[in-house]
């Protein structure tokens, strides 16, 4: 009942809060003698961690991964991998005025009620911190989509819209996306953005998001009807994710105002008995089960709940106040969720395939 692993054969746990010793999981189902060490996870944690820019919380992590369990002589040997990247910067003092209080638009007022309880530092399981094992967990992902799909498989994120503004996808440029505190593939974008997003920042206020994340080289097949639809799986691993208040696949809402040839992907015969398809408006799922196409997704994310500007609220008791969340938090945490949908995408396919391969080989 703690709701707190994901996955059916692909499977992983995760524990740990905001400002506690440490956050780790636990990844089970993780094939045997696939290549992984400590190293390989560097990268993708980097993109996540906090104090990359001053577009992002400061809070200075260095998310080091350790592996506890399940990796002998620089290889997987398929029992549960277990993950810790501890805590050393936390400033729990920064939340002492908001103990009795409930922030707005925040968890604290329905773990509350739920729990009868409240870890009110930085959050605690609520926090946004939670995901940087999501992120752990999907490098292990990646490793076993490519080792069994090999070298061609790209799972890829970008964002696309922060408040009002949205990318011109006609400059849509992927190597982009790392050389911008934005991860945004537009380069005009992102030179708008700082100035808008500092604008924000300075205001003591957030903006909110939206991240389109797209994964190629994945197989028709993956996926099973009624209830294990692949687009059903994706979209609760990308709703799991803090702060996100809607997913959307391919046209997603956008198909409600196509015509039926519009929205039709019409297919061709390609060499080899290949198919061809002339769009894609499903974002590569049909009836649950992957066309081969690229998969796309997009999903949107609220601003962020902490800020400085005054607003209403009660406290424990019930009684009316006003709440100012001081503290280091992100203005546009849309930014740091695009590796965490990249991960949240491959665990997903990763199980996906597992599931596939188990019953039709």
């Amino acid at each position: 009942m703690s709701s707190n692993t994901f996955g059916t054969l692909f499977r992983f746990t995760t524990f740990g809060e905001s400002h506690g010793p440490a956050l780790g999981c636990v990844v089970d189902g993780v094939p045997p003698r696939i290549p992984l060490a400590a190293a390989d996870f560097q990268y993708w944690m980097d993109k996540r961690k906090p104090g990359q820019s001053k577009f992002t919380s400061q809070r200075r992590e260095p998310d080091d991964v350790k592996i506890l369990s399940g990796v002998f002589e620089g290889q997987t040997t398929g029992t549960s991998i277990g993950l810790l990247v501890e805590n050393v910067d936390a400033r729990s003092k920064d939340y002492g005025d908001i103990a009795e209080k409930f922030r707005p638009g925040h968890a604290d007022y329905t773990y509350w009620k739920k729990y009868g309880i409240r870890d009110y530092r930085g959050g605690g399981r609520q926090s946004a911190r939670e995901t940087a094992m999501r992120v752990a967990a999907g490098v292990i992902a990646r490793k076993v989509l490519e080792s069994r799909l090999g070298a061609g498989v790209k799972i890829r994120a970008a964002l696309v819209q922060m408040g009002p503004h949205r990318i011109d996808r006609a400059a849509w440029d992927w190597d982009e996306v790392d050389r911008n505190p934005f991860f945004t593939p537009d380069a005009k974008a992102a030179a708008f953005w700082s100035t808008y997003l500092d604008e924000v920042r300075m205001a003591g206020s957030s903006i909110g998001a939206v991240i389109e994340v797209v994964a190629e080289g994945i197989p028709a097949g993956l996926g099973a009807p009624v209830y294990g639809k692949l687009d059903a799986d994706i979209a609760s691993g990308l709703m799991s994710i803090n702060a996100v208040k809607g997913v959307e696949i391919g046209a997603g809402f956008a198909a409600a105002e196509l015509s039926g040839e519009d929205n039709a992907d019409e297919m061709r015969g390609g060499p080899d008995g290949a198919v061809e398809f002339l769009s894609n408006q499903a974002g590569g799922i049909l009836g649950g089960i992957s066309t081969g196409q690229p998969i796309v997704a997009r999903l949107a994310i609220k601003p962020t709940s902490s800020i400085l500007t005054p607003r209403r609220t009660i406290d424990i008791h019930g009684r009316d106040t006003e709440i100012v969340t001081k503290g280091r938090h992100d203005p546009c945490v849309g930014i740091r969720g695009v590796p965490v949908a990249e991960a949240m995408l491959a665990i997903v396919l990763a199980d996906h395939l597992l599931r596939h391969q188990a019953q039709c080989g």
